[in-house]
């Protein structure tokens, strides 16, 4: 423990004051399960008293066990004892190391300079150092730089052993409803039947309406629901049926393990400061564009979609999206003016709205956006009955070669739309009578070694054998 040629440096005066026994673990789980560590910290009040200090002067601060020493934010009770050394109420700051007390060198130093101000000794179990003594400050400051060198070190070796494992496809994530992970190993699609219909049908309702939004429509219109898997502990694995959200149809169609390829590095963090906030640490985490991911292997496993559907669906929600509408396509709307979200100004090339007249049914084409921005002036409006009339006459007029088929093709698609509906149905009756059946059988089930000992025990005369 504390070496005796560093005695010298204990002074009477610091025995009069309290030595503050500072005792912290990172995490819930180090402190449930490290717990000689956490035993090793303890026993430095023994120690401490060796060396000469009271009972009554040793006060151990553990306020801030299963916190990340990373920063000092959200540590009372390093900040406590950063208070308690500034005031001057404190002989000796004592830990088991430099990294208990922080990871980081702002807070480190911070602690060493008020420390030197007060004249307060900082003890571990390599022996006593004086901040005031230029030796023993410099020698404090390496071992806090090394300390935060050493939680770089450990995060660049976590992650680059991460990157490995994707590199192989071996890192396992959170599989989006539709996938699961075989006993053996690889993913592999729901074994629930019901579960893949949902997921296909949402691919294949987008791959003809175009639009999030009219995949969720369809389903409400049709009161269908979709699956979601619980994570919480105690419910963990478990199936849930919810209604389809717009938030949920866009998670599955960014996903690109429903196209049957493996990714890491979808996303980023960095820390961000944002006004009004106090000042700490956070992360946010924001999307990758699918050129940059850093690591992909298509045909990894079964998927719903293919690779090529996945990046034309990525570009049909881009384009559907109205930041920046002049670099855009648009996405076709409600209404029955033919060209609504479509068309765009002549002048100055922003997206125009749709207004209509008062029956209802003739539309305007209007460009306000300069002046509900800028409270400028219109651009321009056009009506637009004779422009749709010319639109659909262009439109008749390329379709006409190919009029029946097409005809045919909507035919068999709405059949097709009609029959995924009535699917979709008989599986969740299915699924309904299953767990009727199974609820049944689990109620039936206590009584019937009763009724075989009732049985047993009684003759057929009613009475009892």
């Amino acid at each position: 423990m504390f070496e005796l040629r560093s005695h010298s440096k204990l002074r009477a005066d610091h025995l009069t004051r309290p030595a503050l026994i500072y005792i912290r673990q990172s995490t819930l789980m180090q402190v449930r399960e490290n717990t000689a560590s956490t035993a090793r910290q303890y026993q430095l009040a023994r120690r401490v008293h060796e060396l000469g200090w009271p009972e009554h002067l040793i006060i151990v601060i553990d306020q801030d066990q299963g916190q990340s020493g990373a920063s000092a934010v959200g540590r009372t009770g390093f900040e406590h004892l950063i208070a308690e050394v500034g005031l001057g109420r404190a002989g000796a700051v004592v830990s088991l190391e430099a990294s208990r007390l922080a990871r980081s060198s702002s807070a480190w130093y911070r602690l060493i300079e008020i420390c030197a101000l007060t004249d307060t000794l900082v003890l571990d179990e390599d022996g006593i150092y004086d901040p005031g003594q230029y030796n023993d400050r410099v020698l404090l400051g390496f071992r806090g730089t090394m300390s935060e060198a050493e939680l770089h070190w450990l995060h660049c070796r976590l992650v680059g052993g991460k990157r490995e494992k994707a590199q192989h496809g071996a890192l396992r994530f959170r599989l989006p409803v539709g996938l699961s992970y075989d006993p053996t190993g690889p993913i592999v699609l729901d074994p629930d039947e019901e579960i893949q219909h949902a997921v296909r049908l949402v691919f294949e309702l987008f791959e003809h309406h175009r639009s999030a939004l009219a995949v969720v429509k369809h389903f409400a219109d049709h009161t269908l629901q979709i699956p979601d898997r619980l994570w919480t502990r105690c419910r963990k694995g478990e199936v849930v049926w919810t209604p389809l959200r717009h938030a949920r149809v866009l998670a599955m169609l960014h996903n690109p393990f429903d196209a049957g390829a493996y990714v890491y590095g979808r996303t980023k963090s960095r820390t961000r400061l944002l006004p009004g906030e106090a000042p700490r640490i956070k992360a946010r985490s924001h999307r990758v564009a699918h050129v940059d991911w850093p690591i992909v292997l298509r045909d990894h496993h079964v998927g719903y979609v293919s690779w090529e559907q996945f990046l034309r669906t990525g570009q049909q929600l881009d384009d559907n999206r109205t930041y920046r509408a002049e670099e855009r396509r648009g996405a076709v709307r409600e209404g029955s003016a033919l060209l609504q979200g479509l068309v765009v100004c002549g002048r100055c090339g922003r997206r125009m709205t749709v207004r209509y007249m008062e029956d209802g049914l003739r539309p305007i084409y209007l460009c306000a956006q300069v002046h509900k921005d800028l409270a400028g002036m219109t651009c321009q409006f056009l009506r637009g009955d004779g422009i749709d009339q010319a639109v659909a006459q262009v439109f008749l007029a390329a379709m006409q070669p190919a009029q029946l088929q097409v005809s045919r093709a909507t035919l068999t698609q709405l059949a097709e739309r009609a029959r995924a509906v009535d699917r979709q149905w008989h599986l969740r009756l299915e699924r309904a009578r299953y767990e009727v059946d199974l609820a049944r059988r689990r109620y039936v089930a206590p009584w019937i070694p009763r009724i075989v000992w009732w049985r047993a025990a009684w003759n057929g005369t009613g009475t009892r054998s």
